[in-house]
C-alpha cells in the first residue's frame, strides 16, 4: 500500500494529537456514545500535555461521516491549534486511542487502508452496465458510468421459418456489441483508481461476453451474485464478502513473496534487521504485526527521520533524540524513505512481528 497520502503529517512539527475514534451509528443513541467516547480520548490528551487550542479544533471535526449506517472509525490529527487530516475509516478501529507524541501515531489507519482495495464493480445485463470505480479508502465511487446499448431484437424471438435464425443472430450480435461497449469502460474503471479487482454480477450470458472482452486486463476479474435488477443491498453484501477474500488472497501473496525473498537476500524477517534497512533507506515494503499491545518503544531524530534506534546513543546529536511507539517511528522513516506498507497477516489472522522486503542488498 502507498503510503505517500501520510506525508502532509510529517511537515508539521511536534507535539501532534493522534485520534482513532469508533463512529458507527448504529443504535438510536450512537451520537451520546460517540461523544462520549471522544470526551474520554479528549480527557487523556489533555492528561498527557496537549494544548486547548488543538483540543478544540479536533473537537470541532470529531464525530465521522453522518447519515452513513453500518461500522465506522475516523482518524484524525492535529497539532498547534490546526486540524493536520481527517480520514474516515471504512471499520472502527479496535479500541478507541489516542496519543500526544512528537511524531503522528497512524498505524491504526494504515491497518484500516491496508485492508482496502481499490476495485471497480460492474453490474451489466444484455442491455448495458452500471461501472462504479472505488479508491482504496472511498466510501462512494471516483466515477461511476452508466451504459444503455440497443434494444432492438434484443431478446431471440420464436419468429419461426426462415428468419428465426437470422434474428437470433441479430441478438447475438447486438449483445456483443454491448458488452464490448461495456469493457471498454470497464477499463477506463480500472484506470481511474488503478483497480486491482474487478467485481462483476449480473446476467450470466452478458457476463461471459464480456470476459471474452476482458481477456487483456491486468486485475483478475471476479463474479459474484446480484446484478442491476436486484436490490443493491444484494450486490453491496457479495461486494464486501468477495472483497474480504481478495485482501486476504492479497496479503498470502505478499507473504509468500517474502518468504521467498528471505533466502535470496532481498527481505529480512526480525526488528533489528528492518530497522537497519529502514534507517539505510532500503526497504521496499515494511510489513508489521498490529497488535498494539506488542509494540514496543524505539528512539529517533527530528534531524534525520529515517534512522532509528534502541537507545539515543546511535545519534550524532543524542541530546535531541527522543522516544516513541514503534510503530509510529516505523512508519515514520517508511513514509519518508517512499517505502510502502502491508500488515502482516497470514490467511487473514492477524499476527506480530516485523519484517521488509528490500530495493537492493548490500
Amino acid at each position: 500500500m502507498d503510503l505517500n497520502f501520510l506525508r502532509p503529517l510529517y511537515e508539521a512539527p511536534g507535539p501532534i494529537a493522534s485520534v482513532h475514534l469508533d463512529t458507527t451509528r448504529d443504535t438510536e443513541d450512537a451520537e451520546k456514545k460517540i461523544e462520549l467516547r471522544w470526551r474520554a480520548l479528549r480527557e487523556r490528551l489533555a492528561g498527557d500535555g496537549a494544548d486547548e487550542a488543538t483540543l478544540d479544533a479536533l473537537e470541532e471535526r470529531a464525530g465521522g461521516v453522518r447519515g452513513v449506517p453500518g461500522p465506522q472509525g475516523e482518524a484524525l490529527f492535529a497539532a498547534r491549534g490546526r486540524v493536520l487530516a481527517v480520514h474516515t475509516m471504512a471499520r472502527p478501529p479496535a479500541r478507541d486511542h489516542a496519543t500526544w507524541l512528537p511524531v503522528p501515531d497512524p498505524l491504526d489507519l494504515v491497518v484500516d487502508r491496508d485492508h482496502q482495495l481499490p476495485c471497480v464493480v460492474v453490474a451489466i445485463d444484455r442491455e448495458g452496465a452500471d461501472v462504479d470505480a472505488y479508491e482504496a479508502a472511498g466510501h462512494d465511487p471516483v466515477s461511476e458510468r452508466s451504459f444503455n446499448g440497443t434494444t432492438l431484437h434484443i431478446q431471440k424471438v420464436n419468429a419461426g421459418g426462415f428468419a428465426e435464425s437470422r434474428y437470433h443472430r441479430h441478438a447475438e450480435n447486438v449483445w456483443d456489441d454491448n458488452a464490448e461497449h461495456a469493457a471498454r469502460e470497464v477499463e477506463n474503471a480500472v484506470a481511474d483508481v488503478g483497480a486491482a479487482v474487478v467485481f462483476v454480477g449480473g446476467d450470466e450470458r452478458a457476463i461471459g461476453l464480456l470476459r471474452s472482452h476482458l481477456d487483456k486486463l491486468d486485475p483478475p476479474v471476479v463474479v459474484i451474485p446480484g446484478g442491476r435488477a436486484d436490490a443493491s443491498d444484494r450486490l453491496r453484501e457479495a461486494l464486501d464478502r468477495a472483497l474480504d477474500d481478495a485482501m486476504v488472497a492479497a496479503h498470502d501473496a505478499v507473504l509468500a513473496d517474502l518468504r521467498a525473498r528471505v533466502p535470496q537476500g532481498t527481505a529480512v524477517e526480525g526488528a533489528d534487521a528492518t530497522l537497519r534497512a529502514l534507517s539505510e533507506g532500503r526497504v521496499e515494503t515494511l510489513l508489521l504485526g498490529a497488535d498494539r499491545e506488542t509494540d514496543g518503544w524505539l528512539w529517533a531524530s527530528p534531524d534525520v527521520p529515517l534512522l532509528l534506534g534502541a537507545g539515543p546513543a546511535v545519534f550524532d546529536r543524542p541530546d535531541i533524540a527522543f522516544t516513541a511507539p514503534g510503530s509510529a517511528l516505523m512508519l515514520r522513516s517508511a513514509v519518508l524513505g517512499d517505502a510502502a506498507f502491508t500488515e502482516l497477516l497470514d490467511h487473514g489472522a492477524a499476527t506480530t512481528g516485523t519484517a521488509a522486503t528490500l530495493r537492493f542488498t548490500l
